[in-house]
């Protein structure tokens, strides 16, 4: 019996498919099936049903798949402990990155990772926060840097990248822009273009809107900062954004913070394992991007770096 018989055996039983198990371990389908058949045949039992087009794990699959995380995870640890007193730090980590975000600050911190610990493969996979919390909850994904409302998620480790109020942009024409003081109802009595449901800006949007029983008609959604404020300068609906998302569009868009609005838009880089020297590294780096000073910016006011413009904070 081997470990990647074993490896093999667990992406089938999770993907429930061979051809997706192929390309999770990175071999052909027809190397996974011959591994898996050599493993049924050392171990006297099937451990798929293969009758159906979803390969579901037989009463022996179901005994034996434990034992084989169990086992993968064991042989994992043997890498890690041995690493952690040779400085030879090796292994894989899974960052996520919420859709459409153009912080590098992010970019630099696997940069200078990958430069210190080339022996780590990095893969980095973009999604809507929601679904990378629940990556970083599940153990799928290590490091995430995600948009919520208010405060990060419960049960999880974070550093708050952004912490800013909701914003309302338009052209110079539009009434709005005529306004000193603009309220959610003042807001809403237009079409909006805002973020999808899912990120942490919308959630606001969506939560404020709904704590005052207010209705907005949401007729365009956009992932990306830059396609919001578009949309809104050509007069299409008001744009809700974050005061840093909205910086860059200054010269073509009036911005008015949303008064009645309190609840802050929140960037943030969340984990919840540091048991792998790997992931504790990737910490330092990261912290150390996120922390630089802003140049531009006076000694006693020191910032993020203008770099730092999410699109769903």
């Amino acid at each position: 019996m081997e470990l990647r018989q074993l490896e093999y055996f667990v992406a089938v039983a999770e993907e429930q498919n061979f051809t997706r198990a192929a390309e999770r371990v990175h071999i052909s389908q027809s190397g996974v099936s011959a591994q898996i058949r050599r493993l049924e045949r050392e171990l006297g039992a099937e451990l798929f049903d293969r009758s159906a087009r979803t390969v579901t794990l037989t009463v022996a699959g179901k005994a034996a798949l434990e034992h084989a995380r169990a086992a993968l995870a064991a042989a994992g640890a043997v890498g890690q402990a041995v690493g952690e007193v040779t400085d030879l730090i090796r292994g894989h980590l899974t960052v996520g990155m919420v859709i459409g975000c153009s912080l590098t600050p992010l970019f630099d911190a696997l940069a200078a990772f990958h430069q210190a610990h080339p022996g780590v493969e990095i893969s980095l996979l973009e999604d809507g926060s929601d679904r990378l919390i629940e990556g970083v909850r599940t153990g799928t994904v290590d490091l995430a840097l995600i948009g919520a409302a208010t405060a990060t998620p419960d049960g999880l480790d974070a550093l708050t990248i952004i912490s800013e109020r909701l914003v309302g942009a338009v052209p110079a024409g539009h009434p709005l822009a005529k306004q000193r003081r603009v309220t959610l109802r003042d807001l809403i009595a237009y079409p909006i273009v805002c973020m999808p449901p899912g990120t942490g800006l919308r959630t606001v949007f969506d939560q404020a809107c709904a704590a005052q029983s207010l209705q907005p008609t949401i007729s365009l959604q956009a992932s990306a900062a830059d396609a919001i404020a578009g949309l809104a300068a050509r007069g299409l609906a008001v744009a809700v954004l974050t005061d840093s998302m909205a910086a860059s569009h200054r010269d073509r868009l009036t911005v008015r913070t949303i008064d009645d609005v309190d609840t802050p838009a929140v960037l943030a880089l969340i984990w919840k394992n540091t048991h792998s020297p790997g992931m504790r590294e990737l910490l330092v780096h990261s912290r150390q991007a996120f922390t630089k000073p802003d140049p531009s910016t006076s000694p006693r006011t020191h910032g993020p770096t203008p770099d730092i413009r999410a699109t769903d904070p």
